[in-house]
């Protein structure tokens, strides 16, 4: 039977899958197609906008554009025109759902779950009776194919059969951070983390200082210790978020500045008003720094 079998969003720069179709298939062929489609979106970056992967029963079909790419399973003997007809309706559903912005800062996979029932909804319209009519989208995507034909791979390809393992989800275990690239250093991101290393040095030399006293005379002294060196770790930490990425960067950044803040104020003695303020505002600085620097953005790849 000529049918769509599944279809899912993943994002182009390492396969994360977005959203899924959930569909329910035990059948032996449909499972193995399944992990091949897997490890076809950790490689997409590497073809051209569109592509099929033929196997004797089943086939997978891919759009790309922009961050994103549709893919679906399909029967071999459904047609190759609408197989792409309905990536492209699906492609523009996401597209008009969801921004860049909350592709790029996806961190789990199928973080847009929600977008299945969408999926099932344009799935059925086209395994129905009334999917095989869409003469307008039939036409347009036509001519596109014969101007671009679609990249023709094989479904026993040992690339794909090998995709795992050469950069795929093993597991379903996604590490996202590594493959993400921040924006250029400012002059000013240079100033903060300077100052920030300098509030660092200062916060531990202070620190173990009262520490050495603390612990041979002054017992109660030990809260002004940890006041010292909690700040210490914060801009620490403060460097390592404004240098790489890390998942829900915001809220650390806020518990970051929260922790300087309230350790400074709890000092009010040991430091005078000058200081606190000179450590707060280099905090201050820091998390505006990190909160300014955004992801650089993939240009989409044309599989050149």
């Amino acid at each position: 039977m000529s049918m769509i079998f599944f279809a899912c969003v993943v994002r182009v720069r390492d396969g994360l899958p977005l959203s899924a179709s959930t569909d329910f298939h035990l059948n032996q062929d449909f499972l193995e197609c399944r992990k091949r489609l897997k490890a076809l979106s950790s490689i997409l970056a590497r073809y051209p906008s569109r592509g099929t992967a033929k196997g004797r029963n089943l086939s997978i079909h891919f759009l790309s554009s922009g961050d994103i790419a549709c893919m679906a399973i399909c029967s071999s003997s459904y047609s190759t025109i609408m197989a792409f007809c309905f990536l492209e309706e699906l492609r523009w559903e996401f597209a008009a759902s969801y921004n860049t912005r909350s592709i790029n800062s996806a961190s789990r996979p199928y973080a847009f779950i929600e977008f299945d029932t969408i999926i099932q909804k344009v799935k059925h319209h086209f395994n129905s009776s009334r999917g095989s009519r869409a003469k307008g989208s039939w036409e347009r995507v036509e001519e596109e194919l014969q101007l671009q034909p679609p990249v023709q791979l094989q479904l026993e390809n040992t690339e794909l059969l090998n995709g795992l393992s050469n950069g795929g989800h093993a597991g379903g275990r996604v590490e996202v951070a590594p493959t993400y690239r921040m924006q250029p250093v400012t002059p000013l991101g240079i100033l903060s983390l300077v100052l920030n290393i300098m509030c660092g040095a200062l916060n531990l030399i202070r620190g173990v200082h009262l520490a050495e006293y603390s612990f041979q005379e002054d017992h109660e002294g030990i809260g002004n210790v940890i006041a010292f060196l909690l700040p210490f770790l914060a801009c620490v930490f403060q460097c390592y978020l404004y240098l790489f990425y890390s998942s829900a960067r915001k809220v650390k950044t806020f518990v970051l500045l929260f922790c300087v803040c309230s350790c400074n104020i709890y000092l009010y003695g040991l430091r005078n008003l000058w200081q606190i303020s000179f450590h707060i505002g280099v905090a201050f600085l820091s998390s505006y720094q990190i909160l300014t620097r955004q992801l650089l953005e993939k240009q989409p790849d044309c599989g050149v």
